[in-house]
């Protein structure tokens, strides 16, 4: 906690009274001893992971239960496809595998080695294959979030990692509590390979938050802990564990592994007097994170205003209440934003006067720098290595936000919002969770072998980072384009299901099946179609201007 302190005092401090070079170097010294057992978390020393935002069932403008997730990361693949529900032979066994580092192709990617076995079920259901598998045929949904944790608590000698733990909660459960409770025995048998994860777990009544840490070098198992949002709350996971006093004989709020308190006692990382608070026995160093707690104040400030909470603090609630019931439009501009207008807005003072003589920011300044052209700004001027990051970033792989709605039948009542690429230049298409396909260029593989006009996430790529280049101007042209869209299908959503209801009732589940497919298939060309169109575009009317 005094680290926090302090840094809070350094990012605050007037930095023209130090010479760079010397409170960089301060800086990084700093953050090389805080930060070190977030790996997951830091990409060459610079912060990497996701946001996960979650809404209880009266929280929502329509009562939908809601999960989501941005896949913020240099090294997961961009393709993602349908994956049918399955029948297995009595007896069938299910390989695992480890996800390992691979520098090899063209671009950063992970590859995945196998490592054993488990017993296969025998029958499985049909999921959303994105890289953290996020929804299925019954309406369980999941968004991600890494936030580390103690590094010995880390263990090789586990078979189940994060996406693999997705992939089977998906297939083998319908429920949010029976994902839990599926994930703890997994867990326990054949244990947790993995960093800290927070998983985001939605069905049609509820959403929980499950923490996961390993049990240890060289142990089989986990520690792990969920508590329910709810549901007139939401919640937030950027990259940090945000549970804190738990009781798992509430069992309607909180489900916990049974040795939960037994590692933190062993090891000394709570001494059985004070109160047990989860995020600090198991992931301390993750609630130092700026780069996590601003994310948790903006989430929270955007949709509650009126709390008035304090961007500086170290912890937020668990979850709080909006002032006003989220809608869709809401989630997608917090999944956009930047911090645009506030003092964490990194354009703010990279300033120039226009032909007038006036003082506006430049048109070059953009939020989305890599991190190489942040190290080039004053100090003044950007925080990008300071350890900062906003919601939106320019290396998202692909974001998802998923309705789970318990009026509507599972073929309808489950739909993902699924976007490409950085939020912020991007807009969600729906893809409902019976859908029996995605487009060609959805399901193309976009990073081992570099650029491809097949792949749908190079085209959003493409565009986003063309645009970037003089922010200022551009954004206004992308959200010309994508905000007309995206309120359309927003506005056709009712309407759409209206007719697939009535498919449904007559019985007609073929035609519904179809009916569904189509329609992202339509959506998922056409906006794929337009991105490389108004990738194109922005080349050609700011040639001169880059």
């Amino acid at each position: 906690m005094e680290f926090v302190n302090f840094m809070d005092s350094i990012l605050t401090f007037s930095i023209h009274n130090m010479k760079k070079r010397a409170f960089i170097s301060l800086f990084l010294a700093i953050i090389t001893v805080s930060a070190g057992a977030q790996k997951p978390d830091w990409e060459g020393g610079y912060p990497e992971g996701c946001t996960s935002i979650t809404a209880g069932k009266m929280a929502t403008a329509d009562g939908s239960v809601i999960t989501s997730h941005t896949d913020d990361s240099h090294r997961t693949r961009s393709w993602m496809n349908i994956v049918p529900a399955a029948q297995h032979k009595k007896g069938a066994m299910l390989t695992m595998y480890k996800r390992v580092a691979c520098d090899s192709f063209k671009m950063p990617t992970y590859t995945h080695n196998p490592i054993g076995e488990i017993p296969q079920v025998l029958q499985t259901y049909q999921y959303l294959n994105t890289a953290y598998p996020s929804l299925n045929e019954k309406q369980l949904a999941i968004g991600e979030s890494t936030f580390g944790g103690r590094e010995e608590l880390q263990s090789d000698e586990g078979l189940v990692d994060c996406q693999r733990l997705c992939k089977l909660m998906l297939e083998r459960t319908a429920t949010a509590r029976d994902a839990i409770s599926l994930a703890g025995e997994l867990l326990e048998e054949y244990g947790w390979n993995d960093y800290g994860e927070c998983l985001t777990i939605a069905d049609k009544k509820e959403v929980w938050h499950l923490e996961i840490v390993g049990p240890g070098t060289g142990k089989v198992g986990a520690v792990w802990v969920a508590q329910r949002v709810p549901d007139d709350h939401i919640s937030v996971n950027a990259n940090a564990s945000t549970i804190k006093e738990i009781n798992p004989e509430k069992r309607d709020y909180f489900m916990a592994s049974n040795n939960v308190y037994d590692v933190a006692l062993e090891n000394g990382w709570w001494d059985g007097k004070e109160t047990f608070r989860f995020c600090y026995a198991y992931a301390p160093e993750s609630r130092t994170s700026l780069a996590a707690r601003r994310r948790e104040w903006r989430v929270f400030d955007m949709v509650a205003p009126s709390l008035g909470l304090d961007p500086y603090a170290e912890n937020f609630p668990f979850s709080v209440k909006p002032d006003e019931k989220i809608t869709l439009q809401k989630l997608v501009e917090i999944f956009s934003d930047y911090y645009e207008n506030t003092p964490y807005d990194m354009t703010k003072n990279m300033t120039v006067a226009d032909d007038s003589g006036r003082v506006i920011i430049s048109p070059l300044a953009n939020p989305f720098m890599p991190y190489d052209m942040n190290k080039l700004m004053d100090v003044n001027g950007g925080w990008g290595w300071l350890g900062e990051r906003t919601i939106a970033r320019w290396y998202t792989m692909y974001a998802t936000i998923i309705q789970c709605r318990d009026w509507l039948p599972d073929e309808i009542g489950g739909v993902a919002w699924l976007a490409q690429d950085n939020v912020a230049t991007s807009i969600y298409i729906p893809v409902y969770c019976s859908v029996t396909d995605l487009p060609d260029s959805y399901k193309t593989p976009g990073r081992p072998d570099g650029y491809t006009r097949e792949s749908a996430w190079w085209a959003f790529n493409r565009m986003g980072t063309l645009a970037a280049q003089r922010w200022g101007d551009m954004r206004h042209d992308v959200r010309k384009v994508w905000d007309p869209m995206q309120q359309e299908l927003f506005d056709n959503q009712p309407v759409f299901e209206k007719k697939a209801l009535e498919l449904h009732q007559s019985g007609k589940d073929k035609k519904l099946e179809k009916y569904l497919t189509d329609y992202t298939m339509e959506w998922g060309e056409t906006v794929v179609k337009r991105a490389w169109q108004l990738g194109d575009e922005l080349w050609t009317n700011y040639d001169e201007l880059f």
